[in-house]
């Protein structure tokens, strides 16, 4: 449905919030409900004692497999729902699986076959005002993106500004 162009990577360089090392302050300050964005994060969450209410995972860290001890702590999710997404897009079917995944009543972890990097946009966009979206800056933490009115026009604007059809691309996540 999205293609990245090479000419937004850039945009994407620096974090969409505060950044954090420590799982226990950043959930001290997210809000409800945590969406987590990366396997690392979401093994840091739930080592942390917090079930993410969506994880959205893809068995790699910086597009390397994430080590054994990640890997296991992950392969039992409570709902599994799987998903393709090829690197560098957003498909329809990611979208749709993370705004069902929010509605869910239970924890859920979207396990994705290719890439979940760009997967923060449409959970911002999709997520409840007031909620939290978690996603790994490589080598340096954890993100946290308050849910706000501002937050969700951000996205909004980057997703506008990739190849494709944003328009629908948004319907879909905001209905």
């Amino acid at each position: 449905m999205l293609r990245l162009p090479t000419a937004l990577r850039g945009e994407f360089k620096e974090p969409f919030g505060p950044l954090y090392t420590d799982a226990d302050r950043l959930l001290a300050d997210a809000g409800t409900p945590i969406i987590a964005v990366g396997d690392v994060v979401t093994h840091h969450l739930r080592r942390a004692g917090r079930t993410p209410d969506v994880a959205v995972i893809d068995g790699k860290t910086k597009r390397e497999a994430v080590d054994e001890e990640i890997r296991r702590a992950l392969s039992d999710p409570e709902t599994r729902r799987d998903v393709n997404n090829p690197a560098g897009e957003i498909t329809e079917a990611l979208a749709d699986t993370i705004r069902d995944a929010l509605d869910a009543d239970d924890p859920v972890t979207v396990v994705v076959a290719g890439e979940e990097d760009l997967a923060t946009l449409p959970a911002v966009v999709a997520a409840p005002t007031g909620a939290s979206v978690v996603y790994g800056q490589p080598d340096e933490g954890m993100v946290l993106i308050d849910v706000t009115d501002d937050s969700k026009a951000e996205m909004r604007s980057l997703l506008r500004r990739m190849d494709g059809d944003a328009e629908s691309l948004l319907s879909l996540l905001e209905s």
